[in-house]
């Protein structure tokens, strides 16, 4: 049995896989803001974790945190939980819970789940010559995102591999601005064309008022011209920012999670349009949703540990 917690701002919540990937217990908690306190949820959630799925002996256990492990330090940096900065958290937890943990970025691990068993599980024909590459980001108040290569999490040298959405977007045509300024202070960055939050802004921009990403869907469905030049303008810098991740990886598929990627005109427009900055054409790359949802990142958490062969 794995157990995955997902460490939230507001939850710490856990789940318990079986071996074939079905869920055999759940629990929640609020997310403390004292660091000894963290601890002491995320051990009584294992513990109550492993009683209600009546399991014998110690399962293993991942996190998914906010922030990243530094691999020299060896300590928390970028959480915006913030007691858990500059925190040895992996060794903390493995004493508390008397077993080792692994610890990845939630953005990572959502992007496990999904390349693991979920909407970018590998098809039945995969041609293992080639490394697999599976491409994620998350489009909600912000944007994370992860690689997974042949089933693992690329975390990188620093720990902060992925970190795409703090580079400033790609093919900035003359004069073009993003719709308001990300805190990481990188102008015109990612993230501020094309989070949940840029894309509000491209709504307000554009005359449209201060609505959020649900009723630009609703109003663009409905044919309501600003919010369907919002969305057009918010697909075209999500294309180019996807086509700049193709040209460096190349992955065989690219998921989407968080709030924005519920709306299905993104995964019919967005293929349409990144081929005009990628290098390779007639892509074979796949754009797909999410098939866990919110839950993809606490599974995620629970597969860093893999199936013994």
């Amino acid at each position: 049995m794995r157990i995955g917690i997902d460490v939230g701002g507001t939850k710490i919540e856990g789940i318990a896989l079986s071996d074939d990937g079905s869920e055999l217990a759940r629990h929640r908690e609020r997310t403390p803001t004292v660091y000894d306190e963290v601890l002491r949820t995320i051990a009584c959630g294992v513990a109550r974790i492993e009683a209600s799925a009546s399991h014998a002996g110690p399962a293993t256990v991942g996190i998914g945190t906010p922030g990243v492990l530094h691999p020299g330090r060896r300590v928390m940096l970028n959480s915006n939980l913030a007691c858990l900065n500059d925190r040895p958290l992996d060794r903390d937890l493995a004493a508390a819970l008397g077993r080792p943990v692994r610890l990845a970025n939630d953005g990572k691990c959502f992007v496990l789940s999904e390349a693991i068993d979920g909407a970018a599980a590998p098809p039945a024909d995969l041609d293992r010559a080639r490394p697999d590459v599976v491409f994620g980001a998350t489009l909600g108040t912000g944007v994370g995102g992860g690689i997974v290569v042949d089933g693992r999490v690329l975390t990188g040298e620093n720990g902060a591999a992925t970190e795409w959405s703090h580079t400033t977007l790609p093919f900035l045509r003359p004069g073009e601005h993003a719709p308001y300024v990300c805190v990481c202070g990188h102008a015109d960055c990612i993230e501020s064309f094309t989070s949940g939050r840029g894309l509000g802004a491209m709504h307000r921009a554009l005359g449209g008022g201060d609505v959020d990403g649900n009723e630009i869907a609703r109003r663009a469905g409905a044919g309501d011209a600003v919010a369907v030049a919002a969305f057009a303008a918010y697909e075209d810098a999500l294309a180019r920012a996807l086509a700049m991740v193709v040209n460096m990886l190349d992955p065989r598929a690219i998921v989407l999670g968080g709030g924005v990627s519920n709306n299905e005109r993104i995964f019919r427009n967005v293929p349409g349009l990144w081929e005009r900055w990628t290098v390779p054409k007639d892509l074979r790359t796949k754009l797909v949703r999410a098939a866990h949802g919110d839950a993809s990142g606490v599974r995620g958490a629970a597969l860093l540990w893999p199936l013994p062969p």
